[in-house]
């Protein structure tokens, strides 16, 4: 077991993460993959005495999880800090009105990432945001989620974070199932779509 008894487990995002959460209970951990990682983990390990939090917000950009980053990180103290957030800067600067350059992602990113190694000894995990597109229209959206990947993937390396390449992930699984089996509409995730998402955070965790 690569996390210890005792830990605290902390899961950043938008709503992928977020997945319908009851705010008013602490340790609601929605109803998507960041359950189905506390169950598969508690399934194998259930002597351990860990403790899994929620934080993730629907429709957060990378600069929500910086304003909110004292009260909804470092003041919780973590072990291990999950982060999945890039698509709704995508949606955001497409159809929102409301652009996050890639430039200003990455700064906000390296905020969040500094601010976490200066307060808190926590293995990061850094999940990258992913779009299966459903239509010929969502496509345009490509380049831009390409882009906030790579800036994830570079910042995995200078941070020396684990890194887990979602995109990549379920690229390949819509070559053995429909795009549609694992997403509802190219953004979020269906039940099948947050199973992969978990078995590939836990199988990235087992392997460090």
């Amino acid at each position: 077991m690569r996390i210890s008894s005792g830990a605290t487990i902390l899961f950043q995002g938008d709503s992928i993460t977020d997945a319908d959460r009851n705010r008013k209970k602490t340790h609601d951990l929605g109803t998507g993959y960041v359950m189905i990682v506390a169950e598969r983990f508690f399934a194998k390990h259930p002597e351990a005495n860990v403790r899994f939090l929620n934080r993730g917000i629907s429709g957060n950009r990378i600069r929500d999880l910086r304003e909110r980053w004292q009260k909804d990180c470092l003041n919780l103290k973590p072990d291990f800090v999950s982060i999945l957030i890039g698509v709704n800067d995508t949606l955001g600067t497409f159809f929102w009105g409301e652009p996050t350059s890639i430039e200003s992602f990455e700064e906000d990113f390296v905020s969040i990432l500094n601010l976490t190694r200066k307060n808190l000894d926590a293995q990061i995990v850094l999940l990258e945001p992913f779009l299966l597109p459903l239509s010929k229209e969502q496509m345009v959206l490509r380049h831009d989620i390409d882009s906030r990947i790579k800036v994830v993937r570079k910042l995995a390396k200078e941070f020396e974070t684990v890194l887990v390449q979602l995109d990549s992930a379920f690229s390949e699984a819509a070559k053995v199932k429909a795009p549609e089996f694992w997403s509802t509409d190219g953004v979020h995730s269906t039940p099948a779509g947050h199973a992969l998402i978990a078995e590939s955070w836990l199988s990235n965790m087992e392997s460090t």
